[in-house]
C-alpha cells in the first residue's frame, strides 16, 4: 500500500489534502477527517502504524537514555535539568502553523494544569522559524505549559522529526518510554497521567 493513501476496500473517506505539510518536508499527516469518530480513529491507524510514522512504546528501551540538560523557555526561565530528571516529562514537538499541534494543544495544557507538581510536567518544543511566532501562539491562547526551541540537542534526545505533532514521555530515569506520531485524542493524552512519578 502506498504510504498515507487510503485503499478504496477500508470503507473510508480519504483525509484532505495537507497543504500544510510544504513547511515541513519528508512529515507524515496523521490526523483525518471523517463522519464519525470511529471513522477517524481507523483512518488514523490506517495512515500512522507504518515503520515510518509510528514507533511503539517498547522501542524507548532500545535507545540511549535521555540525559537532561538545562532547557531555557521562551517566557525567560530555564527549566533546570534536576526538575526535568525529578519528574516524568511529557514532550511534544510542535509548530504554531500545524492544524494538528493546534487541535491537540488545549488537551496538553489540561494535563499540565492537573499534574504539574504531582510527578509530571511538560515540555515542548517549537519549530517555527523565530521565537516571536511561538510566542504570540502561546500569548494569544493563553498557554502556560513549558516551552522552548527546537534546536539539534532535541534531535540527539529523540531522533530526527518525522510528523508533527510528536509526542514523547520521558521517565525519571531518562528512559523513552511512550512515542507518538501524529495528532492524539484528547482521551489519550489524559492517560499520559499514569506516566506520572511515583
Amino acid at each position: 500500500m502506498t504510504e498515507g493513501v487510503i485503499p478504496a476496500h477500508a470503507g473510508i473517506q480519504p483525509p484532505a489534502r495537507a497543504d500544510w505539510m510544504t513547511a515541513g518536508a519528508g512529515m507524515t499527516p496523521c490526523r483525518t477527517e471523517g463522519p464519525s469518530r470511529l471513522d477517524r480513529r481507523a483512518a488514523l491507524r490506517l495512515l500512522c502504524l507504518s515503520p515510518l510514522s509510528f514507533v511503539n512504546a517498547a522501542a524507548g528501551a532500545e535507545s540511549e537514555l535521555v540525559q537532561w540538560t538545562d532547557v531555557q523557555l521562551l517566557d525567560g526561565r530555564v527549566l533546570s535539568a534536576k526538575t526535568l530528571r525529578d519528574n516524568a516529562v511529557v514532550v511534544q514537538i510542535w509548530a504554531s502553523w500545524c492544524p494538528f499541534c493546534g487541535a491537540q494543544n488545549p488537551h496538553v495544557q489540561k494535563l499540565y494544569d492537573a499534574y504539574r507538581g504531582r510527578g509530571l510536567t511538560v515540555l515542548a518544543f517549537s519549530i517555527d522559524r523565530t521565537e516571536q511566532a511561538a510566542k504570540d501562539y502561546l500569548a494569544q491562547r493563553g498557554y502556560t505549559f513549558n516551552v522552548a526551541m527546537h534546536t539539534p540537542q532535541v534531535d540527539r534526545w529523540f531522533g530526527k522529526r518525522r510528523s508533527l505533532p510528536e509526542t514523547y514521555v520521558v521517565d525519571r530515569q531518562g528512559n523513552v518510554v511512550f512515542t507518538h506520531r501524529g495528532e492524539m485524542f484528547p482521551e489519550d493524552i489524559a492517560a499520559l497521567a499514569r506516566f506520572a512519578a511515583k
